[in-house]
């Protein structure tokens, strides 16, 4: 099972081979697992047959991995078939995932508060209670965002993949707006259109 790193967005580094494994049982892979949950078409409600299935996580590094001149991956990310699915795996170093978290990144918090659930854990409980302090109008932005790249693909392409997703967004962030909860799920996000 081979890793990628990830590089950092603001680092230009690109990505190395890592054998370090990631796995969605307690005390395996790079550390424990804070939590793993499932994204992707099953959570925003519009899978199909063909739909692979996206995990993502948050791992726990050691000490030794977190403080030194050499740390830890703070992103693995795995894709593979296992059972004849196709599986993504996305896992970042909590300390990577609080940041993010922190930084109004609606995807993150999507993760952390998607009720298909893999793993829990007590850190788990206490990052979802944090939740709900760290919504701002500022998520706004990266719901607007992430649809007009959305809507530009699908205006390229004619896709249906691409369609739906600048409506589940734009969906997602204007019910986040209105509540100041998180909903993902297109089909109960479309009887609010009714």
């Amino acid at each position: 099972m081979r890793h990628r790193r990830r590089a950092g967005p603001a680092s230009g580094t690109p990505p190395a081979n890592r054998d370090s494994g990631i796995s969605l049982r307690e005390g395996h892979g790079p550390g424990p697992l804070a939590f793993a949950t499932v994204s992707g078409a099953h959570l925003y409600g519009f899978a199909s047959i063909d739909s692979d299935l996206d995990l993502r996580a948050a791992h726990v590094l050691p000490a030794a991995e977190i403080v030194g001149l050499r740390t830890g991956p703070d992103t693995l990310q795995h894709t593979g078939i296992r059972d004849g699915v196709e599986l993504d795996v996305v896992s970042h170093d909590l300390l990577k995932f609080a940041r993010l978290l922190n930084s109004r990144n609606g995807y993150v918090l999507e993760q952390l508060l998607s009720p298909l659930i893999v793993v829990t854990t007590g850190v788990h409980a206490e990052l979802k209670a944090l939740a709900g302090g760290l919504i701002t109008r500022h998520h706004a932005h990266h719901y607007l965002g992430f649809a007009t790249g959305q809507h530009k693909l699908y205006a390229t392409t004619g896709q249906l993949k691409p369609a739906l997703y600048t409506l589940r967004v734009l969906l997602t962030g204007i019910h986040l707006m209105r509540t100041g909860h998180i909903e993902t799920d297109l089909r109960v996000l479309g009887t609010g259109l009714a």
